[in-house]
């Protein structure tokens, strides 16, 4: 398609999202100022489905693929269907301090500017509100669903200290451990008892060791979330939660190995009986991130004044937009807030909400739309996104 016909759809886009600037801004401080956790999101999901429902997408149904709080709205009937994910639930005790306020209105943003730019025969766009990215994995389940089984292409966008388009995240094994010791007087009889705190503590630091002796792009962390009732009784019931995550898929299946020898070295050193409850069910995948679509979207950033760093062997933390990017292509570009301030922070709690964030999210919204607007015109993108993903699978 010519490029002048190209640059006019993304016009379209811009000052859609443009428009609808003020809406995106209020939703999301009422999103910021009401955080709910994984799997809760009511007040959030009250704010975006309207949103949407009034910006060209006539339903947008609640409660799907099996989870109260994730919603999908569907526009257009071309022949390429793009989804944009809004992501909205907060991380306990610290609120939106991963700035899903503003995951969610860039991505509402987006599809609203997408549907503008384009005409319904050009392609089909879905906007899919996923919940429980912090704690859960809703994208896991709504995979399991058949939620990106008609999915061509998945974007969304997610803030940060810095703009990123194809940020190195990993995948992460959750792992809940629980040892079973046996409780007696610690003075009286001690002889007598198994202690499961001397469990957790074996097991914790024999994972602190093993840090030293894993590769860069991998990472090991816990805490320990239970140490017993009374320092004179001899604990008959300790456990940790640990997190382990790594770049490569088979690296991280190695190291869960690993770690769980650590495990086990703690019930074997204090004859206590361990469980270990590794949540496979919502295990979180590395980010795959399409190449000719992350690029697309780089030079759209890039011509709204977006700078971008380029980063290698460094973690920008793990999503379960990786799920995502194992079965359809996909991009989870990062967008800088303005600050040089760290997700998972209270002081990231604050940036958020600021006039500066939410430009930056507009702009975010504008990329993704005008990425979208490629992919629907530009048929030889298309084929080198596929292209790549076959590729990368192989």
């Amino acid at each position: 398609m010519a490029v002048a016909t190209i640059d006019a759809a993304k016009q379209r886009a811009r000052v859609a999202v443009r428009t609808a600037a003020g809406e995106l801004a209020r939703i999301s401080r009422e999103i910021h100022v009401h955080p709910e956790l994984a799997y809760h999101e009511r007040h959030a999901v009250a704010q975006l489905a309207p949103f949407l429902e009034g910006h060209g997408f006539a339903l947008v149904e609640r409660g799907v693929y099996g989870l109260e709080t994730a919603f999908r709205g569907d526009w257009g009937h071309g022949p390429v269907t793009i989804a944009i994910c809004a992501e909205y639930d907060a991380l306990p005790k610290i609120g939106h301090a991963c700035g899903h306020n503003l995951i969610a209105t860039a991505g509402v943003g987006a599809a609203v500017g997408l549907v503008a730019a384009l005409e319904p025969a050009d392609a089909r766009v879905v906007i899919l509100g996923t919940p429980a990215e912090e704690l859960g994995g809703g994208k896991v389940a709504m995979i399991r669903h058949g939620a990106f089984d008609d999915i061509d292409v998945a974007m969304m966008a997610h803030p940060m200290a810095v703009d990123i388009a194809d940020p190195p995240m990993l995948g992460v094994a959750h792992v809940d451990v629980v040892y079973h010791g046996r409780a007696v007087h610690a003075s009286v009889a001690p002889e007598q008892g198994r202690n499961a705190l001397d469990a957790v503590v074996t097991a914790y630091q024999a994972v602190a060791q093993l840090r030293q002796h894993i590769r860069r792009d991998a990472r090991l962390h816990g805490i320990i979330t239970d140490g017993g009732v009374a320092a004179n009784i001899v604990p008959e019931r300790a456990a940790a939660t640990f997190y382990v995550r790594a770049q490569q898929p088979r690296y991280l299946q190695e190291l869960k190995q690993r770690v769980q020898g650590c495990f086990e070295a703690g019930a074997l050193a204090t004859g206590c009986e361990l469980e270990a409850d590794w949540h496979e069910d919502s295990e979180y995948a590395p980010l795959r991130s399409n190449r000719p679509l992350a690029e697309a979207y780089r030079s759209n950033g890039e011509a709204l004044g977006r700078r971008f760093l380029d980063v290698k062997n460094v973690s920008t933390g793990s999503s379960d937009m990786g799920n995502v990017s194992q079965v359809v292509p996909s991009i989870h570009p990062t967008f800088g807030i303005g600050q040089m301030i760290f997700n998972h922070t209270p002081e990231f709690t604050a940036a958020v909400v600021t006039d500066v964030a939410h430009e930056s999210m507009l702009q975010a919204a504008e990329a993704l739309a005008m990425t979208g607007v490629d992919v629907a015109l530009e048929p030889e993108l298309l084929r080198r996104i596929k292209a790549d993903f076959a590729a990368a699978g192989r």
